[in-house]
């Protein structure tokens, strides 16, 4: 199996690929929603769990999502056919980095995938050119909740602390007007869900040829949360307007 086949797997009880339960999820969505009739993008939409979100809520709301993995974009539509929303979700296979449209959106989404862009403050800025005037951003990035190991800094990247992340937000000429910082109970929420699907699968298929790997892939990601980023890694989601108009 690749990685995103394993993610997809992984995903499969926790479709909201970050660590924020259904509640926060939704809260985000209403502070950021900017009115029924928005047009919304999702840079690296995955599965396109918040856009579907969205869709269901807004009925005259009407959505596009940007992803690499035909996978993920695969159950995407098969989720808008479900919820009766497809008519009204595009989706495009392109890297976000070099997506372009004919109009701009209301609404720009990246949570947990500003390493597309190469960082939060790198993202904002991409951003920035997809956005309606009066639009707003809601982007979700991790920050160091406590100082960090060499071994988490090497693993997770290069991030701030919590202060200094805000700092570049503002910085980049955005004003924050609504958030969220993922609770413990959601960042291990997340983590055990993540590992504990992918071991279940595997052991609920004996004969299949993805087991070892399932079960590998499981144990070092449970491994590497435990003991090397658990105590130190944070989750900040932010809804964003620019500063100027």
């Amino acid at each position: 199996m690749d990685r995103q086949q394993i993610s997809r797997i992984a995903h499969a009880d926790h479709p909201i690929a970050a660590p924020l339960d259904d509640d926060s999820v939704r809260r985000l969505l209403d502070r950021a929603v900017p009115g029924d009739g928005a047009r919304v993008l999702d840079l690296g939409c995955g599965g396109g769990e918040w856009l579907l979100r969205a869709l269901a809520a807004h009925p005259r709301l009407t959505a596009e999502g940007v992803d690499l993995s035909d996978s993920a974009l695969d159950h995407a539509r098969a989720a808008a056919v479900r919820l009766g929303v497809a008519d009204r979700l595009t989706l495009h296979r392109q890297d976000a980095a070099r997506f372009t449209a004919p109009h701009r959106f209301d609404l720009v989404l990246c949570v947990g995938s500003t390493h597309a862009f190469g960082g939060l403050p790198a993202t904002l800025a991409a951003v920035r050119e997809h956005l309606a005037p009066g639009g707003r951003v809601l982007v979700g990035d991790g920050f160091w909740e406590r100082d960090p190991s060499p071994e988490a800094v090497e693993m997770l990247g290069d991030l701030a602390d919590l202060p200094t992340t805000l700092g570049q937000v503002t910085a980049g000429g955005w004003t924050p007007v609504g958030g969220h910082i993922s609770t413990r109970r959601e960042l291990d929420a997340y983590e055990w869900s993540w590992t504990g699907t992918l071991a279940g699968w595997a052991l609920d298929r004996p004969s299949d040829p993805g087991r070892a790997q399932a079960l590998r892939a499981a144990g070092a990601h449970r491994d590497e949360w435990l003991g090397t980023y658990r105590d130190s890694f944070g989750f900040l989601c932010l809804v964003l307007r620019p500063t100027d108009s």
